[in-house]
């Protein structure tokens, strides 16, 4: 039986009406995504249309999933919500802080010793306040939410920008901040603007080396990193209806990678034989009951010009396998091309490392279609040429691998097997062979290739594939290796070539498991006590932040002019920083150190205009801080795309930054800086940008009028006494004013609870 079945049949039972009235409303017939969001009002059923891409709405979300590292800050601010239990099904799982260097059976028992008072923390925490919790080595987040959690038709949010992987079983599933998921934790509605929606139709069917991988790096080609911003992408077509479940989630997890708001598939045949393989027949049951709900309309599909704002066609039969990269997902280069384009541009051809599985491609039917080329090369004599790492999704999926024999054909490549968790897809790797200053080639079936993402050397040029392609290329060694084509030289000096890959899609005989890993909540945990040692370097219970004075910003100085690129790993850094995540004094040490200085082409370098020296982001923010002196970051487009961690609108803010200044923001980001009240705001014209010296120091001088659709004016003074006078733009409504004046939403929250 499935986890909260009564909640999803509740929500079965309303969405006929609520997908009935929301057609009435819109005149038209609706998207799955709009069923899925009208059916989620807040107020209950549909009384009015939105407009896409302009209304601010609120939703009632049926779940919420956090990971370990964003756990931790969403967890520390829900403590101070003044709440006895979280309102909606809730669960927390362990699998950022597991270190991947020697494989499971060394690094899983190092984490737990090194992270204890976390994991004890946030397993605490959890049985207080009624949320499931999922141990070290239980699995990856996301892929354990499809195995367990996910619903045809239901809206969930997480703490995490891949949540939307649950988009394989038909959710509306959103990555969100800390902020967010506490207010929903909290009993409040979730404010979202109402998202535009592209159509991609899929056409053909997958076979060969093509996998469902290769679709959403085909799209990460055509729309750009930011090309999704403020968007739901919609999969349909038979196309679509030909893939399997988790091979859906692949391609929806990966659309966070150009920036959508989520993306989704319509309920079929491979989601409800994935439901009902998971143990989960009593959802797949209830589905069939609503499922002309749980699809776009027909006339939708038929005509999908006339009802998503965007359309892109993609015919299956007809597209490669691709390889997108280095430093960007976008960069999508078909394996045919990629010798050429490599050389072109000086890449390391020599390939070191291939990396199969993390949250994006760690599935059942993963393993079997990457393990189908491993045996190729055991059993064609054929000895892989690069290093090899696995990471299962889930206790589930490890165990029934290992039941199954897959992991073994990997052993047998000399693979290391290591935890079912995330490690080097989010820079939790200890990498074995360190190449320092020496350029070098990765290829992993990972989400995000950015500089320094897996192994913290900005020399590694790392290439993302389907896991087949990824085993392939690993086995070759060589970038250039086009296995459609090219042929290998064996231990017997015969020339041979890899067949085309199999998978399995489900189990024959069923998944299986000892120990999933999975520790219920106790019933009443008013009792529990939640133990933070106030002497931690890993655990800092919070203050809130301070209320706006009401004043205009005035005198502010520079603190950093981001050059290009500045995601949220630049902002605030993963790999060995994870340790910090529930401290928040101790990790704004890593406050934009990653982002480029565009008057030095430095990183952490910038200058002090107190003293006029140089030194470090953080070092130099905290003596502004400490001089009582504002400050204002300046960045350029897409400012804080990838991770929806929370952390890199927090530090900023602790640490005494008020404005955020940039040519466009990454939708949970630009929400994220809204719900720790800072000021979130973007150039009217792209080129005032060129505008901003090194010196400068910024007047925000009708900030005391602070309302919707009225832009700021910002005095610009440079060190010669000259001025410049721009106009900024911000997306805030009277409720978000509202978070700016108490100094956080979290202030919000506990003054209206105090008040109740």
């Amino acid at each position: 039986m499935a986890y909260d079945i009564d909640m999803i049949r509740k929500v079965y039972d309303q969405m006929g009406e609520r997908v009935n009235a929301a057609r009435e409303v819109a005149g038209k017939p609706l998207t799955l995504s709009e069923k899925i969001l009208y059916s989620h009002l807040w107020d209950g059923k549909p009384t009015q249309k939105y407009t896409r891409g302009k209304d601010y709405v609120e939703f009632a979300p049926d779940r919420i999933a956090c990971q370990d590292a964003t756990a931790q800050m969403a967890l520390l601010q829900f403590m101070q919500a003044g709440k006895k239990t979280v309102a909606v099904p809730t669960t927390v799982h362990c699998d950022h802080l597991i270190q991947a260097k020697l494989g499971a059976q060394f690094d899983l028992p190092s984490a737990k010793k090194s992270s204890d008072e976390v994991f004890d923390f946030l397993e605490s925490v959890s049985n207080k306040y009624g949320i499931g919790f999922w141990k070290p080595g239980a699995g990856i987040i996301h892929q354990v939410v499809l195995e367990n959690y996910a619903f045809p038709g239901g809206m969930m949010i997480g703490t995490d920008s891949h949540t939307v992987n649950a988009g394989g079983l038909g959710m509306v599933a959103i990555g969100v901040g800390g902020a967010d998921a506490v207010d929903v934790m909290a009993g409040m509605a979730w404010e979202l603007k109402f998202p535009k929606l592209i159509g991609v139709k899929l056409t053909g069917k997958l076979s060969g080396w093509t996998a469902p991988k290769d679709v959403i790096l085909k799209v990460a080609g055509i729309l750009t990193v930011k090309g999704g911003t403020g968007a739901i992408i919609e999969y349909f077509g038979e196309g679509a209806q030909s893939m399997s479940a988790t091979g859906k989630g692949t391609i929806c997890n990966m659309g966070a990678e150009i920036g959508a708001t989520t993306s989704t598939f319509g309920y079929d045949a491979s989601m409800e034989r994935y439901l009902r393989a998971t143990n989960r027949a009593d959802v797949a049951d209830a589905a069939n009951e609503v499922k002309e709900h749980l699809t776009g309309d027909a006339e939708v599909y038929a005509n999908p010009e006339q009802y998503f704002d965007e359309v892109i066609e993609i015919n299956l039969s007809e597209l490669k396998p691709h390889l997108n990269g280095p430093f960007t997902p976008d960069l999508a280069t078909p394996i045919s091309e990629m010798g050429e384009k490599a050389r072109a541009n000086d890449w390391p051809i020599n390939v070191d490392w291939g990396l199969i599985g993390s949250c994006t491609n760690s599935s059942y039917e993963d393993l079997t279609r990457a393990a189908s080329i491993a045996k190729q090369a055991v059993d064609k004599k054929v000895k892989a040429k690069s290093d090899f790492g696995i990471n299962p999704g889930s206790e589930t999926i490890r165990y029934t691998a290992e039941r199954d024999g897959l992991l073994q054909i990997f052993e047998d490549l000399d693979a290391t097997i290591f935890s079912n968790a995330c490690g080097p897809c989010i820079g939790q790797w200890d990498r074995s062979d360190r190449k320092g200053e020496e350029k070098n080639t990765i290829v992993h079936s990972f989400n995000r290739n950015f500089s320094k993402r897996a192994d913290g050397n900005p020399n590694t040029h790392a290439f993302v594939g389907s896991p087949e392609m990824v085993a392939a290329i690993a086995i070759s060694g060589r970038l250039d290796f086009d296995p459609t084509t090219d042929t290998l030289l064996n231990e017997d000096g015969e020339y041979v070539k890899l067949d085309e890959p199999t998978g399995i899609e489900l189990p024959p005989k069923g998944f299986d498991v000892e120990d999933p890993g999975y520790l219920a909540p106790t019933e009443d945990g008013s009792s529990v006590e939640v133990k933070v040692n106030p002497d931690s370097e890993r655990l800092q219970l919070l203050e809130p932040f301070e209320p706006w004075d009401g004043k205009n910003i005035i005198g502010a100085k520079l603190l950093i002019k981001a050059f290009g690129k500045c995601t949220t790993d630049h902002i605030s850094m993963a790999g060995p920083w994870l340790r910090f995540r529930g401290h928040l004094d101790n990790i704004s040490n890593n406050c934009l150190i990653g982002a480029v200085n565009a008057f030095n082409m430095k990183t952490n370098f910038v200058k002090n205009q107190i003293t006029g020296d140089y030194d470090g982001v953080p070092a130099t923010q905290r003596k502004y801080k400490a001089a009582g002196i504002p400050t204002v970051v300046v960045g350029d487009h897409n400012y804080g795309e990838g991770s929806s961690r929370e952390h890199a609108a927090m530090e900023p803010r602790h640490l005494g930054v008020k404005v955020v200044l940039v040519k466009s923001f990454a939708r949970i980001h630009e929400t994220n800086l809204k719900k720790q009240g800072m000021l979130g705001i973007t150039f009217e014209n792209e080129s005032d940008y060129d505008l901003i010296q090194e010196d400068d120091t910024f007047n925000f001088i009708d900030l005391e009028n602070f309302s919707p659709d009225k832009q700021l004016t910002i005095e610009i003074v440079h060190a010669d006494g000259s001025k410049d006078v721009i106009k900024a733009n911000h997306t805030y409504n009277l409720p978000q004013i509202e978070w700016f004046r108490e100094g956080s939403a979290l202030n919000l929250i506990k003054k209206e609870n105090a008040a109740a």
